[in-house]
């Protein structure tokens, strides 16, 4: 790709939003688990958010919730302990529930939340196993409430764009996608490096984001899969789930997607797009903030400006319209189940060392629901 220094900027673009609506009209939302995703990503989301309200908090550490609560305008008879969840019943303002546990309390608390008549909004992975995931959408689907799995890059407005250039034949035909997206894990305690509640290492977090963003910019299923893990000697860090992951994907088209995912180096995440006509960077590509967005083509060389959006509120006022309207979300359970049966057949090729088959499926979005509308109104 050519230099920064030679590119020029697209006007800013902004992202056209879902309706404000009254605070008494919003979607209530139960937030179940208090860790740093919740204080330091959620509740800012839920007070920018249009269509979304916090009502409720979920958390086995009542103190630390009750201080919570009160910086939130939240009532001490707001706060619930795992125990007392199903009593969310009897609260009609509480629409749906927002899981932020660890991976492998996802199905408990999804099918605890769909036998009380809650929509379900569950944090990536959906959950540890095949199995599990789709128990979770059965589940949701026998109590009539929705399940969306929280892959908010596909609500993030860099990401949209890239995918309209991609799918849009700015590029041409794609070749190549290589993601990376790593970070250093040195918390020997943190529940991430620990197998019963992760079910996996920095596949099913970090890696999640290079397969599905994959998935999410071709619109396409991979086919084969061919992967090596490597976890460092003597780390005690990971005595229990893997450090690294390499992993290739093959789709239909043709196009070969290269990715890496690990605890142990220091943080980078960039996303590069090579096409016949041109090619496409995302540097940073999966962070909260700051992400950017260049294109390099036979005729120009641009930085796309988008004005900075809360990627989670976005996915919150998305999940939202369609608890309002009915309709299945754009990230439903099953998209989340699709990539359970990609990351289980990764695991599977770096234990054998072979590349692994999938199901040869042809389309475009076929586990996604109908395109959120601020895709639709983007460029409005």
């Amino acid at each position: 790709m050519t230099s920064p220094d030679a590119t020029h900027s697209d006007a800013i673009q902004t992202q056209a939003r879902l309706p404000v609506l009254p605070p008494h009209v919003r979607v209530g939302y139960a937030v179940i688990g208090l860790g740093e995703l919740t204080e330091e990503q959620l509740y800012p989301a839920f007070h920018l958010s249009g269509q979304s309200r916090l009502c409720a908090l979920v958390t086995g550490n009542r103190e630390k919730a009750l201080e919570q609560a009160e910086l939130l305008g939240l009532r001490p008879q707001d706060v619930y302990d795992y125990d007392h969840f199903e009593e969310l019943k009897d609260r009609p303002d509480v629409q749906a529930v927002f899981i932020v546990l660890p991976n492998s309390l996802h199905r408990e608390y999804t099918e605890r939340a769909a036998r009380i008549g809650k929509h379900v909004l569950c944090e990536k992975p959906l959950s540890v196993s095949v199995a599990d995931a789709e128990a979770m959408v059965l589940a949701c689907k026998a109590a009539g409430v929705l399940l969306m799995t929280a892959y908010r890059i596909q609500y993030t407005p860099h990401h949209q764009a890239a995918r309209e250039l991609i799918q849009g034949g700015t590029l041409g035909k794609v070749k190549m996608m290589a993601a990376i997206d790593v970070q250093t894990e040195p918390n020997e305690g943190q529940w991430r490096l620990k197998r019963d509640l992760a079910g996996g290492g920095s596949l099913l977090d970090v890696g999640l984001y290079c397969l599905n963003t994959a998935r999410y910019l071709s619109g396409e299923e991979p086919y084969e899969v061919f992967a090596y893990t490597h976890s460092t000697p003597g780390d005690e860090r990971f005595g229990e789930v893997e450090e690294s992951v390499s992993f290739t994907l093959r789709f239909p088209s043709g196009l070969i997607s290269s990715n890496f995912c690990s605890y142990g180096t220091s943080k980078h995440r960039s996303l590069r797009v090579l096409g016949e006509k041109g090619n496409l960077l995302l540097d940073p590509a999966f962070d909260y903030t700051s992400l950017r967005l260049m294109v390099d083509t036979e005729t120009e060389v641009r930085e796309t400006l988008i004005r900075e959006t809360d990627q989670f509120a976005l996915e919150l006022d998305h999940f939202s319209g369609c608890v309002l309207s009915g309709e299945a979300p754009f990230t439903p359970g099953e998209e989340g189940v699709q990539d359970q049966r990609i990351m289980e057949a990764i695991y599977r090729s770096a234990r054998e060392g072979r590349p692994v088959q999938l199901e040869r499926l042809e389309g475009r979005d076929l586990f996604r629901g109908k395109k959120p509308a601020q895709i639709e109104r983007e460029r409005a």
